[in-house]
């Protein structure tokens, strides 16, 4: 079979030779056409010609620095830069100024530059796919990551905004926002997503878009149950679409938790089987109730954030929970441990942000807090690998259960169902710590003023 080509390569790029000369026209013949928005957007690079690049930077460079702008001044700096010729010299700059149908029409020309640009963009995006794919070691899954965050980082180029006056701020965003509260049904979409511990929600509100939220604990303490449960209220209570990372647990795992928690089964009992006709009565109603949930579950070990991202991008859930940080894989090569998280949690906040949902992380705690006197608190220091983890999120909540400190001391006083959850960190609000009930039997947290009948 013959070797696949195509001169693809070869074909020229598309580009408005009409559009990037009126532009620079425009502004040699009425400089205050550089504080035109759509002008003040562009940058040499968004110009295909290498003439119009070199004589749009002289004419940046120089607004920049407050100088003025007409014909004689961007030769000379031109000439200064070195580029003269490059750009065409004196000749080239008079037939700009003659070329441009109407100044008032500058935006226009801009808009048309800019258009072109992200289409070479999105064309060179295509023909690095093409060159990694015959060209690298790499698994497929991974170019296909890369070749969609290619694409991805052009929407955000072409999507971001400038700088925005408070007066219009206030009028189409915040009032208009404070209107939607007004209808219980706009509400529910504007506020944060309840985490169904109602001592939790009075003081972060819920889960917020675009947070990055860090769960912290020591191992055994119940991170991993603590939002299995707030993911199940969200989808089986509030019908919203969840995806769940676990980097740990297997998927059979965490649906038995799922199974003890609805059923009030002890989760040893669904581990070793033998359940009676009631057991089962009650599993069979529990999945009932769980079957339809939108909890969508991903196994796989040693993940990174850019896949993550990649996977979101296309179901598109209401928010995300990670189990857990210190186990995500490293996206580059950082030199040390606490550079490689310090990344990370970089790109789950950029996450966040980006994809306008919240992001929920469970992170483990060191050793620190065992040899803090009596209480054991956890604090933020104790944080593993720390530094970036507490700068980048927005909430950073802290479990603890006093019994689990007391039975490592073999001391058996503390009360096993005591837990709280320590807002150590909140951009929102208040500080405090919420009461919560634990109940190991079932894998199951529940505000102290509730109860557990079951």
């Amino acid at each position: 079979m013959a070797e696949w080509n195509d001169n693809f390569e070869g074909a020229s790029m598309p580009y408005s030779l009409e559009n990037e000369q009126s532009v620079l026209g425009a502004v040699l013949l009425d400089p205050a056409c550089m504080r035109d928005e759509a002008v003040a957007d562009l940058r040499p690079e968004h110009f295909y010609l290498p003439q119009h690049k070199a004589i749009f930077g002289a004419m940046a460079a120089m607004d920049a620095l407050g100088k003025p702008l007409d014909f004689v001044t961007i030769l000379e700096q031109l000439r200064g830069e070195g580029v003269y010729e490059q750009a065409g010299g004196k000749e080239y700059l008079t037939q700009l100024a003659q070329l441009v149908p109407s100044v008032q029409n500058v935006g226009a020309y801009a808009e048309a530059v800019l258009e072109k640009f992200y289409i070479r963009s999105l064309i060179e995006a295509g023909r690095e796919t093409v060159r990694a794919a015959q060209e690298s070691v790499d698994s497929a899954d991974l170019q296909i990551d890369a070749a969609e965050q290619r694409i991805y980082n052009i929407r955000q180029r072409r999507d971001t905004t400038g700088l925005v006056r408070l007066n219009e701020i206030l009028t189409n965003e915040t009032l208009e926002r404070l209107s939607k509260m007004d209808d219980p049904v706009q509400r529910k979409e504007l506020q944060g997503i309840p985490t169904g511990l109602s001592t939790l929600d009075a003081i972060i509100g819920g889960l917020h878009r675009s947070d990055l939220i860090i769960i912290g604990a020591r191992p055994g303490v119940g991170k991993t149950s603590l939002i299995l449960n707030m993911a199940r209220h969200i989808c089986v209570n509030l019908h919203r679409k969840v995806a769940f990372f676990s980097l740990e647990m297997s998927r059979d795992q965490l649906a038995q938790r799922l199974l003890a928690f609805d059923a009030a089964i002890d989760i040893s009992r669904l581990r070793q089987g033998g359940l009676t006709s009631e057991e089962w009565d009650r599993v069979t109603t529990a999945t009932s109730a769980l079957y339809p949930a939108e909890l969508y579950v991903d196994e796989t070990s040693a993940i990174t954030v850019q896949k993550i991202k990649g996977k979101l991008r296309r179901m598109r859930p209401d928010l995300v929970f990670i189990d857990y940080l210190q186990l995500l894989q490293p996206t580059g090569r950082a030199e040390n441990r606490v550079q490689q998280v310090s990344e990370m949690t970089r790109e789950l906040k950029i996450m966040a942000k980006e994809l306008n949902i919240p992001v929920v992380v469970c992170s483990q705690l060191s050793r620190a807090g065992q040899a803090r006197g009596t209480s054991h608190l956890p604090q933020l220091s104790d944080l593993r690998e720390s530094g970036s983890i507490e700068q980048d999120a927005d909430v950073v909540l802290l479990l603890h259960r006093p019994h689990y400190y007391e039975l490592t001391e073999q001391n058996t006083e503390a009360d096993p169902g005591e837990a709280k959850c320590i807002v150590a960190k909140n951009r929102h609000g208040a500080t405090e710590n919420a009461r919560l009930r634990w109940d190991g039997r079932f894998a199951k947290f529940v505000a102290q003023e509730d109860t557990l009948d079951e």
